[in-house]
């Protein structure tokens, strides 16, 4: 990868682009009111289960098959990856979790970058919303940024935001948040390989107290977070 396509993607990743992560905790707010994420030993296999079972394994093979399709040209392929996308989310709120962000990330995209061709092309079709990992696999593949590092920062900046949120909600110490970082580093490797080996066919999730926590935040009587 060379200079400038790095630099892009550690942009499009840092906390400081304005997508508005940091408002997003996934269902871990009511996690942690309901006693099932207590403390780090809590955390770093809740996380884990995520990014295997759940969002993060989806997300993954989502944004393979947006960028695959964005190097084809195959705009007829990414409306239906952001059909599948969108029609994926298994609670209103983590819908609006990831459609937000790609919301956001394609507006700031389009602000202060003229390569995100594609982007532009697909939305003379599709004028529906896009999910983040749809969106960052587009842009990824249109400014030249190698798909396995995509994944990796992609799911790196995903784990950080869910991490974050308990480090608030837990609470827990900024040194701890770094531990469970550290801890989930092997389980990355593991999504970002298995999302380029797989097809959209072998979509699933299987993350139910994950999705329970998330449908039963909408209610939570005091929220930090929207999801």
């Amino acid at each position: 990868m060379d200079n400038r396509a790095l630099f892009n993607l550690m942009s499009w990743m840092s906390p400081s682009y304005p997508i508005g992560a940091y408002t997003y905790s996934h269902g871990i707010e009511y996690a942690v009111e309901a006693g099932l994420v207590t403390s780090l030993d809590d955390l770093v296999p809740w996380i884990a289960d995520i990014l295997e079972y759940g969002s993060g394994t989806s997300d993954g093979i989502l944004l393979a098959a947006a960028y695959r399709a964005t190097q084809g040209h195959n705009l007829e392929a990414l409306k239906e990856i952001t059909e599948i996308g969108n029609a994926f989310a298994p609670t209103k709120e983590i819908a609006l979790e990831t459609t937000q962000q790609g919301r956001a990330f394609v507006s700031v995209i389009g602000n202060v970058s003229a390569e995100a061709k594609t982007l532009a092309a697909l939305a003379e079709d599709w004028h529906g919303p896009l999910i983040h990992p749809v969106a960052v696999g587009i842009v990824a593949a249109d400014h030249g940024v190698p798909l396995n590092e995509t994944l990796t920062a992609y799911l790196h900046g995903f784990v950080s935001n869910l991490v974050s949120a308990a480090v608030r909600l837990v609470p827990l110490g900024q040194t701890d948040g770094q531990r469970a970082i550290a801890a989930l580093a092997d389980e990355v490797d593991r999504v970002t390989t298995h999302a380029l080996e797989t097809s959209l066919d072998e979509l699933g999730s299987a993350t139910l107290m994950v999705d329970w926590c998330s449908a039963s935040h909408e209610t939570q009587y005091t929220r930090l977070f929207r999801s």
